[in-house]
């Protein structure tokens, strides 16, 4: 007859257990290991980044996103879609959720119509956004106040500052930030009027390009002039991260004519200066995009259905 210590050491085949399933006998004889699966996990004391437990934090650690939006006809959608180019507060949340603590201060350098902000009040950070433009800037807090309703959120905690974000970077404290998260002008792209500004938005009369205004990076001529002051500006913002912070940067890579620009690539490369460096380049797939017959049928033009989201720590 075998005995109680054998029946454990083998499984109902006659082989020798797996060693998750010596491991299962154990806790379930060990009163020390909780029985309960349902039992919270808590935060690592150790983990000085963000409030996020193993399992939080494992799963955000995966390079592809989908990206995550409300739906155009969301009521919460209509002040972000008056934006030429918006990018989801859903998406922004993550990465913010990932890279600081409650409490924490990050900036958006270009800020728009404010998703950083709604996903700092959300999510109990102080934000801080520079914008060029009045208008949008004036849709930013509306947002603010419309969107955020929650008794747990408090947009009281959120600062626009209208200006350039040229200037306005280097009013910025050393050491003053824990996370920078934005999505800058792709270049002058937003002057090109083809089918999905045609079909999605000058139908609707909304906005097709950020302003008229000569400082808007958006309307710069010369590549690597724009690329030049990008660049700039976020190594001012660097200059205010606090040592071993993190940065993330939305951007997608373009056409322009026949050339393709690989904008992400440049800005990782024009940033080292400024000791930024590169951690991931994790890809935000947009599924939910239309398809258009760019190219036919004459040449290969691709539906560019991702961006990148560039992760950049600064160094000591």
């Amino acid at each position: 007859m075998k005995t109680k210590m054998s029946l454990e050491n083998e499984n109902l085949l006659g082989e020798t257990p797996s060693p998750i399933l010596k491991k299962a006998v154990r806790s379930a004889k060990d009163p020390k290991e909780p029985k309960d699966k349902s039992t919270p996990k808590v935060v690592d004391p150790r983990n000085a980044l963000n409030d996020l437990t193993s399992s939080e934090w494992i799963a955000e650690t995966v390079s592809v996103w989908n990206q995550r939006g409300l739906g155009a006809g969301h009521p919460d959608a209509q002040i972000e879609r008056q934006h030429p180019a918006p990018f989801s507060f859903t998406d922004v949340s993550r990465l913010i959720k990932f890279f600081t603590k409650a409490g924490h201060t990050v900036l958006d350098p270009f800020v728009g119509v404010g998703s950083t902000l709604k996903a700092c009040a959300i999510e109990g950070r102080k934000g801080i956004g520079f914008e060029l433009s009045p208008k949008y800037a004036a849709l930013a807090e509306e947002r603010l106040s419309k969107e955020v309703r929650s008794l747990f959120s408090d947009d009281s905690e959120q600062k626009i500052l209208i200006g350039d974000s040229k200037e306005l970077s280097k009013t910025l404290p050393e050491n003053s930030l824990d996370f920078v998260v934005t999505s800058p002008p792709y270049w002058n792209i937003l002057h090109k009027k083809d089918h999905k500004a045609k079909q999605e938005r000058v139908i609707h009369e909304l906005d097709t390009q950020y302003s008229e205004d000569k400082r808007d990076l958006g309307n710069v001529s010369d590549y690597d002039d724009f690329l030049e002051q990008v660049s700039s500006i976020l190594g001012d913002c660097a200059r205010a991260l606090k040592p071993k912070k993190y940065m993330a940067v939305i951007v997608s890579d373009f056409r322009d004519k026949s050339r393709f620009y690989m904008f992400h690539s440049d800005l990782v490369n024009a940033l080292a200066k400024y000791k930024l460096e590169l951690r991931s380049l994790n890809i935000l797939y947009q599924r939910h995009k239309r398809i258009f017959p760019y190219g036919y049928p004459y040449a290969y033009v691709p539906n560019i259905h991702h961006q990148y989201i560039v992760i950049l720590q600064k160094g000591v």
